[in-house]
């Protein structure tokens, strides 16, 4: 595992723990607990170390403060933190009347990341009778929503949940239907949310579902119903998540699992530590985060409207922090 990327236009300051806005006023224990769930699969020596020390430690804020220096890592770019979760659909295992809109595992075909458009798999029947359904869901709309998302939970009818987790895609290139609506002159762009499209789409038919299949880009899902239903999903490293205290980062700047203190303002105000778990496509930058708010539609209305500046402060190892400083100022 790498630490941040070094490039001539990438800056590393140490600060100390007394310039973190709010630090002192943190559940330090909590994000222990999570730097805990990931610290036994980091593979370099001296997080190993760490994460062997971590299991004398008992405070939170002590071992952070012992055993870490905060780095401020800044590529130049706005720093933006928004927020992702993991969707929650109505479904069942058979089709019925009610759930009629399938999940499909990944086909053969398209194991390379190269395979035929949203529209050719939802038109031409190229996926019927194969047996790749994992679940059927009633909504086009939210099953669309889970793809973006990547990963989700399905409510049985008798109660229990399916996980399904990302597999894999068609290789196409995403296309946002969001502003395929305001380049449409349907909404201006200020008025453009997850809701706001939910609902077009639900009143306009036919026309509905052409403007799903204007995106080409088709995700296809995996059973991961080992997770506990009150665990969050797996993130990058393949452990379970947890709603806010876990984030998604560029790994080129930030290393997977490290602890990060987010500093952010907007709606919902954070002073935290959080813990680098997860990455995303669109998340490229230093200063750039995705933060998982949790499960369900609440947790989906919070995370779209996060689109807030801020700061994120990665607290690394102490040696590996000085190593950063450019020499003579070490």
């Amino acid at each position: 595992m790498t630490g941040p990327a070094q490039s001539k236009d990438v800056t590393h300051t140490i600060l100390g723990f007394d310039q973190l806005d709010g630090w002192v006023d943190d559940d330090h224990d909590a994000a222990f607990e999570v730097f805990k769930s990931t610290c036994r699969d980091l593979k370099s020596h001296d997080w190993k170390a760490l994460c062997a020390a971590a299991a004398d430690q008992k405070s939170g804020r002590t071992f952070f403060e012992l055993f870490f220096r905060p780095v401020l890592v800044e590529d130049g770019a706005e720093p933006l933190f928004t927020g992702y979760f993991e969707p929650e659909l109505e479904g069942s295992r058979v089709r019925t009347d009610r759930f009629r809109y399938p999940l499909y595992a990944l086909p053969p075909e398209a194991r390379d990341g190269s395979w035929v458009s949203r529209r050719e798999i939802m038109t031409s029947g190229v996926m019927e009778g194969r047996g790749l359904e994992i679940a059927w869901v009633d909504d086009p709309v939210e099953k669309f929503f889970l793809q973006v998302q990547g990963s989700g939970r399905v409510r049985l009818p008798d109660g229990s949940y399916l996980r399904v987790g990302y597999a894999g895609k068609n290789g196409h290139p995403y296309r946002s239907i969001g502003q395929e609506l305001v380049r449409r002159g349907v909404y201006k762009s200020h008025q453009v949310s997850a809701q706001v499209i939910r609902n077009w789409v639900s009143r306009n038919g036919a026309a509905g579902e052409d403007l799903l299949n204007h995106n080409p880009s088709y995700v296809f899902f995996r059973e991961v119903s080992q997770v506990p239903a009150d665990k969050g999903p797996l993130g990058a490293m393949n452990r379970s998540i947890t709603a806010m205290r876990s984030i998604a980062v560029d790994p080129r700047y930030t290393p997977l699992g490290a602890p990060v203190w987010v500093e952010k303002d907007g709606a919902l105000p954070l002073r935290r530590v959080m813990i680098a778990q997860d990455t995303g496509s669109a998340i490229k930058g230093a200063q750039r985060a995705d933060v998982f708010v949790g499960t369900g539609d609440k947790a989906g209305r919070t995370a779209g409207r996060m689109r807030d500046p801020g700061r994120m402060v990665v607290l690394l190892p102490i040696q590996r922090a000085y190593a950063l400083l450019p020499e003579g100022i070490q």
